[in-house]
């Protein structure tokens, strides 16, 4: 068969079939040249082959764009973790361990969005439609201009969001989706890829901010491909223990707002109430000092945050002696007690060693490592530091102590909770803050000699 050629204006990209003087798409003479086609590799069904597409439209860095509107409910710690709003046709995942109180927010987020003039859909995959009135009677959200669905088949879906044009449409959960050409069961890796993919493109292509509810495995990872977690532009963690009343959401990718950022919600009677100050929340049921006991200043996203760290060193009656931490990471406390024994000389061997973050707060970052070390040499010593006083660092495997970001902020936030000291490793910036003191250390043998008198 002989080969088919194709012209294309060099003016404005028109196609054609065949070459003439004139484009008949911008008037232009002698424009029209000859298409050689695409470099792509390979057999044309398996490849691009040679058929040229549109050329796209470029920018340069200096372009100015307006921001994306966004749309707030009125939910302070819920605009927060997004990023000061919902923003338009934007895709936001969210996880979390089941009867963590994922729909329960969802549903008070939705009608919060409804009674601000979002019009909003939720559409419930798990629950029957008549749950989910109950749930939302049990919060005082009847009332609430949300309309309401119990479906799973992602086709029927995306036909009434695209009949209804709502602004806001929620989907619990994208497990439960149902897509018809796809031969695998709901919930399957590929149901999930082609229904998280489907509902991203749609909200791209209509304006319609989605809100996709995940389940969590038993590692606490999103269920399905972690593929899912790019589509979207941004995951939320709705983290928390089911015996306590706290819960944060956790921003873990935001591409419109600072990732890492938390909201604090604490469950109640009526649903979940946000926590505008939850540094005072999580210390409110600190008593007496005890050993054991000593207060973390950190960062959680841009909010510093005052919590409890506790430990506990009890001789062990094995061999193996236990390691046991609730809200920080196993492998960091192995590296502390570690430089404890080589570089200050003080042995962990034989006694059992538990860690605990109060409140139900996990916290990730390294600053962490100095009010671990405090609590474990004080549990370990008996001897219980001031309960006026936060402490903040990070150590090194050489046992130096390196300075902490944002130290003023961290200082500011102790000091409004009536703190008046602090102990942060030396050598960063200088910070001076009325009515608090601030002691600092260069290493860590230095900072044990001089508040347990070792080292």
């Amino acid at each position: 068969m002989a080969k088919s050629n194709s012209f294309s204006c060099s003016a404005c990209g028109a196609s054609f079939s065949k070459w003439s003087g004139r484009c008949e798409g911008c008037g232009e003479w002698n424009t029209i040249v000859e298409d050689k086609g695409l470099s792509s590799a390979g057999p044309s069904k398996k490849s691009l082959g040679i058929r040229r597409g549109k050329t796209i439209p470029l920018s340069d860095l200096s372009t100015e764009e307006t921001p994306p509107p966004r749309a707030t409910c009125g939910v302070a710690e819920l605009d927060r973790v997004l990023g000061g709003g919902l923003v338009a046709a934007s895709a936001i995942l969210v996880g979390g361990d089941p009867g963590i109180g994922k729909s329960t927010l969802l549903l008070q987020a939705a009608a919060r969005f409804a009674q601000a003039g979002v019009k909003t859909i939720y559409v419930s995959g798990e629950e029957a439609s008549a749950q989910v009135r109950m749930r939302a009677q049990r919060l005082g959200l009847a009332q609430a201009p949300v309309k309401l669905a119990a479906e799973t088949n992602l086709r029927d879906i995306l036909t009434t969001l695209e009949a209804e044009k709502p602004q806001l449409a929620i989907i619990d959960s994208i497990q439960t989706m149902w897509a018809d050409h796809v031969d695998s069961a709901p919930g399957s890796v590929s149901q999930v890829r082609a229904a998280a993919h489907e509902l991203t493109t749609f909200a791209k292509a209509q304006g319609i901010s989605i809100i996709m509810v995940g389940h969590v495995t038993k590692e606490g990872q999103i269920a399905g491909p972690r593929v899912v977690e790019h589509m979207v532009d941004t995951v939320l963690y709705f983290e928390g223990e089911r015996g306590h009343q706290f819960r944060i959401l956790r921003a873990v990718k935001n591409r419109f707002g600072p990732a890492d950022e938390i909201g604090v919600f604490e469950m109640t009677g009526s649903g979940l109430a946000q926590v505008t100050n939850p540094s005072a929340l999580f210390l409110s049921d600190r008593g007496e000092p005890s050993p054991g006991s000593v207060v973390f200043a950190g960062i959680e996203g841009t909010r510093p945050v005052l919590v409890e760290m506790q430990a506990l060193v009890a001789p062990s009656p094995h061999s193996q002696p236990r390691r046991a931490v609730v809200g920080w990471d196993s492998s960091r406390l192995a590296m502390i007690l570690a430089v404890l024994e080589a570089r200050c000389g003080i042995p962990f061997a034989g006694l059992d060693v538990y860690l605990n973050v109060a409140g139900g707060m996990k916290i990730t970052e390294p600053a962490a490592d100095l009010a671990v070390a405090a609590a474990l040499l004080s549990a370990r010593e008996d001897v219980a530091l001031p309960a006026d006083t936060a402490v903040f660092g990070e150590i090194s495997l050489s046992g130096a102590l390196r300075p902490a970001p944002q130290t003023e902020n961290r200082l500011k936030e102790a000091q409004k909770l009536g703190f008046t000291s602090a102990i942060a490793p030396s050598g960063g910036k200088s910070v001076s803050i009325k009515g608090l003191g601030l002691r600092q250390a260069s290493d860590l043998a230095g900072f044990v000699g001089e508040f347990f008198g070792a080292g």
